[in-house]
């Protein structure tokens, strides 16, 4: 039991630093190309920071373990709202611009709902559906591309938000290690979150919903902390909404394209898969208390990041004692 926590802890530092390693080598190629910040941080920055969960889900589709992609994209979504996002919105709560929250806001719902209705509708995730919610990252990411050039982001007048950019060979050196770093780290957390999963009898659904996502919404953490600490809030909550779409149409899709899975059934409440009478839910609770205030009024509220912080320590106790 100790080697796989040990490999389960090693598979989680490489996605970290994989994450991070990448992250910074993409920013700095975007940079390098002169792209407006808010472009950066919408594409670059969430897709980078969604690669863990992108690797993990579709190690786990290959290995036939469905229950940890379902677990892995849910509990993302709900651990980058109610804990990652919640923590930011509760320590420092910021302004936001209702036109770039209602982009990435109105896609994730959307394919929230279509996610939604073939889980209760068929219990089972086909091909062809991962292939829709692909084509709906190519459709977001071609809306937002167009969206960037009608609206740039005029650079910085303040010298002291200038970033000294490395050398493009230091990029792609970052960018190349920090994927393989992603890769590898992925490989190991999915064999012995599998095996933990296992000797301890728990259900492979639940350590995606929670250990599993935890580990891998991480670098969403450090995205978050960083932008606090520069009191760039509104840059984090960007980040968390555009990792929480990417979870649904990139991480999902990509699982349910290499190998279709159904909803998993281990747990159920009065007859009723536990899936659908709490995870989805859930994912729907928090994104709604997260965006609706943030659309009405432009700003977020402290009370929000407490509640939503409060909604995740419920969320993760019931995972193990429910």
């Amino acid at each position: 039991m100790l080697v796989p926590v040990l490999l389960f802890l090693v598979g989680l530092v490489l996605l970290i630093k994989g994450g991070d390693l990448f992250v910074d080598g993409a920013t700095g190629i975007a940079q390098h190309f002169h792209l407006p910040e808010l472009l950066i941080g919408a594409t670059v920055v969430s897709i980078g920071t969604t690669l863990p969960e992108v690797m993990v889900s579709c190690q786990a589709a290959l290995k036939g373990s469905g229950g940890i992609s379902y677990g892995n994209a849910i509990g993302s979504i709900i651990c980058n709202t109610s804990l990652i996002a919640a923590i930011t919105v509760a320590v420092k709560p910021s302004l936001v611009k209702r036109k770039s929250l209602m982009l990435p806001a109105g896609f994730f719902f959307g394919a929230a709902i279509f996610y939604s209705i073939v889980a209760y509708s068929t219990g089972r995730f086909e091909r062809w559906q991962g292939l829709t919610l692909l084509a709906c990252f190519v459709v977001y990411m071609c809306v937002l591309l167009v969206q960037m050039k009608k609206n740039p982001e005029e650079p910085s007048s303040d010298p002291s938000e200038s970033v000294q950019e490395k050398p493009m060979v230091q990029n792609v050196v970052m960018l190349v290690i920090g994927a393989a770093a992603i890769a590898v780290g992925a490989n190991l957390l999915v064999d012995n979150g599998t095996k933990i999963a296992q000797a301890l009898g728990v259900p492979d659904s639940v350590i995606g919903l929670t250990m599993v996502a935890l580990g891998t919404s991480l670098p969403e953490l450090v995205t978050a902390i960083t932008a606090l600490s520069k009191g760039h809030g509104a840059l984090s909550l960007g980040n968390v909404i555009g990792a929480n779409l990417f979870n649904l149409v990139l991480v999902s899709g990509l699982a349910i394209t290499i190998a279709p899975f159904g909803i998993p059934t281990e747990r159920t409440i009065n007859g009723i898969n536990s899936s659908l009478m709490v995870d989805i839910p859930v994912m729907f609770i928090v994104m709604g208390l997260l965006c609706v205030p943030a659309l009405l009024k432009e700003k977020l509220a402290r009370w929000q990041g407490i509640l939503l912080l409060a909604i995740y320590a419920g969320f993760t106790v019931y995972q193990f004692v429910g």
